[in-house]
């Protein structure tokens, strides 16, 4: 059953005319927001405090994954100029914390490794002080694109798993195990790095089955987990089977911390990016 009707707590509101700065900044620059491709419901909350998570390699996806709303389009070729127009952003915001993203760009050799390694280093040689956060694709699971974008050392490194195996037909070119893979890979790469990754509830999962993804991330030694209500972002995308609530949210936050991850979000509004620095200032 497909449920439409929001409760009390998922009532937060979108205000477009608190993003001015942010949308002049943005388009001055020619960059994109996985905030605005990916119509996040925090974007007021995040542009109103000048945060956004960039979305370098174009916006549009070679993939199709059903519970996403950046463009299944034609990719365009990347950009060599924009790791150092994000550079620049970084710097004009005086970002402490910045998160990098990509949609998956299945149609180049290396993902789009290289112009992610570069972002990371254009940032490093503008603001040396900022924290680098990359959401990476997987990257086909290929040992040789991981190996550039680790060697980039960013400061946390992500890959979300999304959803429970038995739901994965959302994620079409996906694959569950090869995505645990990959985070295996990242810290067999590099023993120090920390990683990260992400789950949507809401589909229709079981809670031992996101309790299972749960472990399974532990066993690939991933550091930090997102947990977060799946939201429609409209009618042609997957629907919504459940409003988690926030008391479900605090055991899954629980749970995970006693799997012993060093820091865990979880609530009706969290995303992989949102508050992200707060998962290193915990650590410090």
């Amino acid at each position: 059953m497909q449920i439409t009707r929001k409760p009390e707590w998922l009532q937060k509101k979108i205000r477009p005319g608190s993003h001015a700065e942010m949308d002049r900044l943005v388009g001055d620059l020619r960059l994109n927001t996985v905030c605005q491709e990916a119509c996040c419901p925090n974007i007021t909350d995040c542009f109103s405090r000048k945060q956004a998570t960039f979305l370098i390699l174009g916006a549009a996806c070679t993939r199709l994954c059903s519970f996403c709303s950046v463009a299944k389009e034609q990719p365009v070729p990347p950009d060599p100029g924009e790791p150092a127009r994000v550079a620049e952003a970084v710097s004009r915001l005086n970002l402490r914390h910045v998160v990098i993203t990509s949609p998956t760009r299945d149609d180049l050799p290396d993902g789009g490794a290289s112009l992610f390694a570069a972002t990371v280093e254009a940032i490093r040689e503008r603001s040396p002080a900022t924290a680098v956060e990359l959401l990476i694709p997987d990257f086909g699971g290929r040992r040789e694109s991981l190996a550039v974008v680790v060697a980039a050392r960013p400061d946390i490194l992500g890959h979300n798993v999304e959803t429970v195996p038995r739901l994965y037909a959302i994620r079409q070119g996906a694959d569950y195990r090869r995505s645990l893979a990959v985070l295996a890979l990242m810290r067999k790469l590099s023993s120090e790095l920390k990683t990260k990754s992400g789950i949507m509830v809401g589909l229709g999962e079981m809670e031992e089955e996101v309790l299972q993804v749960f472990a399974d991330l532990r066993e690939t030694g991933c550091s930090y987990l997102s947990v977060g209500q799946y939201l429609a972002p409209g009618r042609t995308h997957a629907p919504v089977r459940e409003f988690i609530t926030p008391d479900q949210f605090d055991r899954y936050r629980s749970q995970a911390e006693a799997l012993g991850f060093a820091h865990v979000e979880s609530g009706p509004y969290v995303r992989s990016s949102y508050l992200a620095e707060q998962y290193l200032e915990e650590r410090a």
